[in-house]
């Protein structure tokens, strides 16, 4: 038993009734039941802190090196939580929510070191903290291939990186750092991508350049030749390197970035929302050095190559058929090794430790040139 303030046990305050019928209560009434309410939360959630720095003592005393993150228990309760939920808060709020309690009950345990494709205010940056909370050390980078060597140098526990978009699809410089790094896959976040046109100009037809990332540019293409067919286009590293040039270049430029950016920079959004598709959405991985232990929803990712000869793509995903394994995606990409030779990055559901996805590495093994697990995580929750 947890002990606090001297006492044997934690305090189990009686909790204001959720099913009481409020129609009818005074402003004031409604006032001191969210006062009482408010009281009751702050207790609990020093209570469950108090548990989780408990939890840090007994693994420390067990392993001198254990781990604190836990992706599939982190997983595992916001899968819980989502699927009881039943309140008038949306569901995505909820989920924000308990994601900002686990990230600061585990800086308590262990505060996270996060590398992820910066500068700050990047996208990347905002897929970290809708992961892992806002109770992080964040550690912005230059490329895709800093974030993976912070991580493999243990400079940094995690990174996050960028690997597709719905729209204009995948980010070659992941995929291609795979192939050689030893870090695995412990996790995934899918981002809503809102575009907004920022800029101290109010009147669009006096903004001559547009400033950002090459891929923000596509995927705001339509927007930008009915609106804004006068502009010039121009390429930066990153929307927030655009957004910072554009502090710098007067009112007559305008950065295309997200929200995050525009609050960092202080540059005010105009117009928002000015994706092509509404649905624009990024997927994410988290990269580090351990593998993540079976959530119970989880994703294979797998790295595959095979000599050039007939049928030896059918015969690399054969056995996935065979075992009853849904592949969800499957990418190529040149293996640099020789000439017309290709490796493929293949996305299955299930868990490394399941019994059919080991049968199908088993028999996919006897074919190929080379299966590389490239790691088993739990699937993104909203």
């Amino acid at each position: 038993m947890v002990k606090k303030n001297g006492s044997d046990k934690l305090s189990n305050p009686t909790l204001v009734n959720a099913d009481d019928d409020l129609n009818g209560w005074a402003l004031p009434e409604l006032r001191d039941r969210i006062d009482t309410i408010d009281r009751q939360i702050e207790t609990l959630l020093n209570a469950r802190a108090e548990c989780a720095a408990a939890v840090a003592k007994v693994k420390l005393s067990e392993d001198p090196q254990a781990e604190f993150y836990r992706p599939e228990r982190e997983a595992q309760i916001l899968d819980r939580i989502l699927k009881e939920h039943t309140g008038i808060l949306p569901a995505p709020e909820v989920a924000r929510i308990f994601r900002e309690i686990m990230s600061a009950c585990l800086a308590l345990e262990q505060p996270l070191t996060i590398a992820f494709l910066g500068p700050a205010g990047t996208f990347t940056e905002a897929a970290a903290l809708k992961h892992f909370g806002h109770s992080i050390n964040s550690r912005p980078m230059g490329a895709i291939d800093e974030v993976f060597r912070e991580v493999e140098s243990v400079a940094a526990h995690y990174g996050v990186v960028p690997v597709e978009n719905s729209t204009e699809g995948v980010v070659n410089h992941t995929l291609d750092s795979f192939v050689n790094s030893p870090l695995t896959i412990c996790g995934e976040v899918e981002l809503r991508i809102h575009h907004h046109l920022l800029s101290e100009q109010t009147d669009l037809k006096k903004i001559v350049k547009v400033i950002s990332h090459q891929q923000s540019l596509a995927q705001c293409r339509e927007w930008l030749d009915r609106y804004l067919p006068h502009a010039e286009r121009l390429h930066a590293s990153s929307n927030a390197e655009a957004v910072r040039q554009v502090k710098n270049k007067g009112s007559d430029y305008a950065a295309i970035a997200g929200d995050i950016a525009s609050e960092l920079y202080e540059l005010p959004a105009q117009v928002r929302n000015i994706e092509d598709e509404p649905d624009n959405t990024t997927r994410f991985l988290i990269i580090g050095r351990n593998r993540p232990a079976p959530s119970g929803r989880d994703k294979t990712s797998l790295l595959l190559s095979t000599p050039n000869r007939p049928g030896a793509l059918y015969s690399l995903l054969e056995p996935f058929m065979r075992h009853g394994l849904s592949l969800t995606r499957i990418e190529s990409r040149p293996s640099r090794r020789a000439m017309w030779e290709y490796v493929f990055f293949v996305d299955i559901d299930g868990h490394a430790q399941d019994e059919k996805v080991q049968k199908a590495v088993v028999d996919i093994e006897k074919n190929a040139g080379m299966v590389k697990v490239l790691g088993s995580y739990p699937k993104a929750v909203l």
